[in-house]
């Protein structure tokens, strides 16, 4: 079964006809306008409209007709399957592509695995490694190479060291 992703969360009914306020976790609010249906709490639900306002959306989707409905929906993560996701631009990666993708110096010395990555104006990613977690943030000069398909992240080991802790 294909992989579902996050791209945002419900934070509340927005009015009395069902509208939602949701938290985009994608480059723009507006982005959520290229998808039809979404999962909600492990439901699909169709996308009725959408309109977006900074990093949030407001959003009707079939079936929720009133604030009651829309209720249910606070906190819930809302989900799209990996596959409908557009492409990201290049030198762009989505982070669920990059969680647990090893990563190693320019030599092939391997260092840890990607954990999670905290999105920021610079990333910062954390790391698995045998001595514990280890957090880098994604400074120029610090990631050389990212390969998604072998799930493989190349470091510059001197940045690296200068900006990991």
């Amino acid at each position: 079964m294909e992989q579902k992703i996050s791209i945002g969360a419900v934070l509340k009914p927005q009015g009395i006809r069902g509208e939602i306020k949701v938290k985009v976790f994608l480059d723009s609010a507006e982005d959520l306008k290229n998808f039809r249906r979404v999962f909600v709490g492990g439901e699909e639900f169709q996308i009725m409209s959408v309109r977006a306002q900074g990093e949030f959306a407001y959003v009707v989707l079939r079936g929720i007709a009133d604030r009651n409905a829309a209720e249910l929906l606070r906190g819930k993560d809302i989900e799209v399957y990996h596959g409908e996701l557009p492409e990201p631009p290049d030198g762009r990666y989505y982070i669920a592509d990059l969680t647990g993708c090893e990563v190693v110096t320019a030599n092939g010395e391997a260092i840890g695995t990607v954990v999670s990555v905290t999105p920021a104006k610079t990333d910062v990613y954390t790391l698995e490694t045998p001595k514990g977690e280890v957090s880098f943030a994604a400074a120029e000069g610090v990631i050389e190479s990212v390969d998604v398909e072998n799930k493989r992240i190349t470091v510059n080991k001197k940045r690296f060291k200068e900006v990991s802790v």
